[in-house]
C-alpha cells in the first residue's frame, strides 16, 4: 500500500474539498423565486440535485397535508398587536414595577465584633496564604514555624464551624447569611 508521508498533506482530500465548498457557494448564491412565484409552487420531486431548495425537503411528505388552522386562515395579514400573538415568548412581557425596591440593611461594623471571631478569621484566612508566601519567599522556614501556621489554621477554621448555630429558625427562609 503506498502512504504519502506524515509531512506530505494528500492533495486529493484539498480538491475534494474545494469542490464541495465551490458547490455549497453557488448553491447559497442562487437567486430567490420571483417576486410573484409562489417558492412551493413548483413540484419538489422535480427539484434534486444541487439545486434544491431547503424549504422543498420534506422526506415525511407532511408539507402537502399541513393546513393552516382555522385562526391561521381568518386572521388578517400584516402585523398584530402583541396581545393578539398566540406564540408568545417567555421574553414577551412587561414586567409590573410596585416600585418597591430591596434596599438592604447596613452590615454591622467590625469594630464590635468579637476579638476571638476576628482572631479566627485571621488565622483561618491568613493561614494558607502566610504558607504560599512562606513557600515562595521564606524557601528555608523552620519546620516548627510552618507547623505553627498551618495549627493556627486549624484551630481557627474549627472554632468559626463550633459558632454556627446548631438549629434552625422556623421563620427564616434562608434569604439572609
Amino acid at each position: 500500500m503506498n502512504r504519502p508521508g506524515s509531512g506530505s498533506p494528500d492533495q486529493g482530500a484539498n480538491q475534494d474539498d474545494d469542490a464541495v465548498w465551490l458547490d455549497l457557494v453557488a448553491r447559497l448564491q442562487e437567486d430567490s423565486p420571483a417576486a410573484g412565484q409562489d417558492p412551493g409552487a413548483a413540484d419538489p420531486a422535480a427539484r434534486t440535485g444541487p439545486a434544491a431548495s431547503f424549504r422543498d425537503f420534506d422526506p415525511l411528505g407532511l408539507a402537502a397535508s399541513a393546513e393552516p388552522s382555522a385562526a391561521r386562515r381568518q386572521a388578517p395579514e400584516g402585523p398584530q398587536d402583541e396581545s393578539d400573538r398566540t406564540g408568545a415568548g417567555p421574553r414577551d412581557y412587561d414586567v409590573d414595577d410596585d416600585g418597591d425596591d430591596f434596599v438592604p440593611e447596613e452590615p454591622p461594623s467590625l469594630a464590635g465584633t468579637d476579638p476571638l471571631t476576628m482572631l479566627a478569621w485571621l488565622a483561618a484566612v491568613g493561614g494558607p496564604v502566610a504558607l504560599l508566601l512562606s513557600a515562595m519567599f521564606w524557601r528555608s522556614a523552620p519546620l516548627l514555624a510552618v507547623l505553627g501556621i498551618v495549627a493556627a489554621f486549624v484551630l481557627g477554621t474549627v472554632y468559626l464551624i463550633m459558632r454556627l448555630p446548631q438549629d434552625k429558625d422556623e421563620d427564616d427562609d434562608g434569604a439572609r447569611v
